[in-house]
């Protein structure tokens, strides 16, 4: 049985792909951050819903100990965070909180995932627009991680979607949302005149959507080292 741990999987995305997974009958560990203000409750609706909760700390040593116990086949990072986020859990600058959750957690788990000796697929959910030479510090911090998966020597899926926006986000996130909108009509108005390709890749999509083509694309038995573009991620 195909066995996958799912790190971010309180996020937005990251309850979506856990509901997937289960739904392919694949052994689901969703983790929890082991100081959240509401981890009893996240650790029942994933056990309501046929998925394992783990709790392991934030630490190289102690997932090294989880990941080595479970030896999953697949581990989605789906981890990131926002500008309000960044204020509410008072760090002053969202750089910072790019660099702590989005780089720094995510390359804590990959570091962990080597040091355990297994080889799973690791399925990063990167962005569209990533690239060496951005100045956006939410790219910046993703390319700089690409590099790393890259070069690890794992198995690895990137997936780079454009905005993920929904009406049901836990946060309102509004710009967030009227940026995706006016994109989408612009890109609207980009594919009358041709530019399908350009539309298709910076649309929005939203967390099923998403999650449905990151199950489906981990699940399949394709190169054990792809990038996959917004687009393909439908």
């Amino acid at each position: 049985m195909t066995t996958a741990f799912v790190a971010g999987a309180t996020g937005y995305t990251g309850r979506e792909v856990v509901r997937e997974l289960v739904q392919h009958r694949v052994r689901t560990i969703a983790h929890v951050r082991p100081d959240s203000s509401v981890m009893n409750d996240w650790i029942e609706r994933f056990r309501r819903g046929g998925a394992e909760a783990d709790t392991t700390p934030w630490t190289v040593e102690a997932l090294r100990t989880t990941l080595t116990s479970l030896r999953p086949d697949l581990i989605f990072s789906l981890l990131g965070t926002t500008h309000s986020r960044s204020r509410a859990e008072g760090r002053s600058a969202s750089a910072q909180g790019y660099q702590e959750i989005d780089y720094g957690l995510t390359a804590m788990l990959l570091r962990a995932v080597i040091e355990s000796g297994i080889r799973p697929k690791f399925i990063y959910l990167s962005a569209a627009g990533v690239r060496e030479d951005t100045t956006n510090q939410y790219l910046a911090v993703r390319w700089r991680l690409e590099q790393e998966l890259t070069g690890s020597g794992l198995p690895y899926l990137i997936a780079r979607p454009s905005f993920i926006t929904g009406p049901d986000r836990d946060e309102a996130r509004p710009v967030e949302r009227i940026a995706a909108a006016v994109v989408d009509g612009v890109l609207t108005v980009a594919g009358l005149f041709g530019a399908d390709l350009l539309r298709e890749r910076y649309r929005s999509t939203t967390n099923v959507v998403l999650a449905s083509a990151l199950v489906r694309l981990a699940l399949a038995p394709a190169s054990e080292r792809t990038i996959v573009p917004s687009e393909a991620l439908r």
